[in-house]
């Protein structure tokens, strides 16, 4: 079995669905795996990582709509606001959603069904700099 890991580094220009599926697909590539699985991490607690809908944007702008109602910006109940009215309605956010996924790996790609993709979901207002740790494993 080979392992393969790299570190990504993302900006990501504001709250929103940043989708990431080819840049993985390249280090699944680079890898040299062709049968296996890849985790994708996000090492931060205001974005995380979702796998949607990747041919029509309504949806990702359906899923934004559902959390602003359900997880409110500047909500006067919060403790923790260091960052500002996003700052603990993101991390909210990030405990619904994801910190990581998991896809396998087929022909030496992920194998993600034909309307899905893999996101990266800024939860915070303004412009961030996001790592990602990918480690993709297989043979």
């Amino acid at each position: 079995m080979k392992h393969f890991q790299s570190e990504m580094i993302l900006q990501s220009p504001n709250r929103g669905t940043y989708n990431i599926t080819d840049k993985i697909n390249k280090l699944v590539l680079e890898s040299g795996i062709l049968s296996g699985l890849c985790h994708v991490f996000i090492q931060h607690t205001s974005a995380s990582l979702i796998i949607t809908e990747n041919a029509d944007p309504t949806v990702r702008q359906d899923i934004e709509y559902w959390l602003q109602k359900m997880v409110l910006d500047g909500d006067n109940n919060y403790q923790h606001n260091d960052e500002g009215d996003d700052d603990m309605s993101g991390h909210i956010r990030c405990l619904i959603t994801d910190t990581s996924q998991t896809t396998p790996v087929t022909n030496g790609c992920l194998n993600l069904g034909i309307w899905q993709g893999l996101f990266l979901y800024e939860h915070r207002t303004s412009r961030f700099e996001r790592k990602l740790i990918i480690t993709i494993q297989g043979n």
